[in-house]
């Protein structure tokens, strides 16, 4: 079966790669972003013997190639060692793609990968990868020097010839890298070269500004922040939810946030001023009326009365639509009961609708 890119793009749209030459730092940026922005890391050399359990020898041959020891594991011509590497990698990418498809659907997934050129393009957009590279010089040796890579260094020393062993594993890494280093800084893709000597601190904020991760904060020092699943900014969220002064919503939507029953790109706004949370907006696919054919609703726009009048709520509403239309939606609706308040952020009434409690309200559209 084979599956065009648009729709593997489609369906990576919450997933943001890390890709990038050895010793380059991708394993460093990725768990620095995702402790900083909440964000689930999926790296695949920790999946590796997973997915080998899953495959078979006819399918994934290089997947599944025994090596008797260290010897023979290094005892190929450099071309040999080459070939077997992007075979492996290549296998292993379908299982990849599945894992991050499944994983992505209601949260952000940061994944630490070895992707080529060719593959970042078909797999995901400019805007959702990001290459660290360093120029490829003795990389083994600084390889086997890095703590969590202890379980290579003791097998490449068990060689007989340790030094034939190193050998062969520089010549291959540097014949993979040395081209893949040039190629990436002349893509126009989003690169971070480590031999720049920028502070992990410093990388990690131009990758989030590149990806979008950063807050962004209005006047006033007002921010809009999208509520990611499983991160202490959700549960922090959870309870400005239950303890907010909107009776009639707040318990089924900290329902909501709570088992987290949000689907596909249903999802969650809150607004954040001097470092606490003070209202909220929601894009779904249902409200509160049995309407089933108008999606997707900007609703539970609430904002604590202190902090009422300083526009927060127009910007909750701007923050959904912008979300609504990377979705790929056209338009959204709004419910109330008032009139002349949502013409003020551009909506148009259409028509008075009744809610499942028998009530009458407003419907409004906004096209974006």
């Amino acid at each position: 079966m084979i599956f065009q890119d648009n729709i593997i793009k489609q369906y990576l749209k919450n997933v943001y790669f890390i890709a990038g030459t050895p010793c380059g730092g991708k394993t460093t940026v990725s768990r620095a972003l995702a402790k900083k922005y909440g964000i689930l890391v999926y790296d695949i050399d920790e999946r590796f013997d997973e997915h080998q359990a899953m495959s078979d020898p006819v399918s994934q041959p290089a997947m599944n190639r025994n090596f008797r020891d260290a010897d023979e594991f290094f005892g190929r011509s450099v071309e040999e060692y080459k070939a077997w590497l992007l075979k492996n990698t290549r296998e292993q990418l379908d299982f990849v793609l599945l894992d991050l498809m499944r994983l992505s659907q209601n949260q952000k997934v940061l994944c630490d990968c070895h992707l080529t050129l060719e593959q970042a393009a078909t797999v995901t957009d400019p805007s959702h990868i990001a290459f660290m590279i360093k120029k490829p010089v003795n990389l083994v040796e600084e390889y086997c020097n890095r703590p969590d890579h202890q379980g290579f260094s003791n097998f490449i020393h068990s060689a007989t010839d340790f030094e034939a062993a190193k050998k062969t594993c520089n010549e291959t890494l540097m014949s993979l890298n040395e081209k893949y280093y040039e190629d990436v800084k002349a893509s126009g893709y989003f690169f971070v070269d480590r031999g720049d000597g920028l502070s992990v601190e410093e990388t990690v904020a131009l990758t989030a500004k590149h990806f979008g991760l950063e807050v962004p904060v209005a006047a006033g020092g007002l921010s809009v922040v999208k509520v990611e699943k499983d991160t202490p900014f959700a549960q922090e969220f959870l309870h400005f939810v239950e303890n907010c002064s909107w009776m009639e919503v707040r318990d089924h939507i900290a329902g909501l946030i709570r088992e987290w029953k949000f689907t596909d790109w249903e999802t969650m706004f809150a607004a954040v001023k001097d470092g606490r949370i003070v209202g909220m907006a929601s894009v779904l696919k249902t409200d509160y009326y049995p309407l089933p054919e108008i999606f997707p609703w900007v609703s539970c726009v609430f904002v604590e009365k202190p902090y009422r009048g300083q526009r927060i709520s127009e910007k909750l509403i701007d923050a959904a639509n912008r979300y609504a239309k990377e979705q790929g939606f056209t338009r959204t609706y709004i419910p109330t009961e008032h009139k002349g308040l949502y013409e003020r952020y551009g909506y148009t009434y259409v028509k008075d609708i009744v809610n499942y409690g028998g009530g009458t309200d407003r419907l409004y559209v906004k096209n974006l």
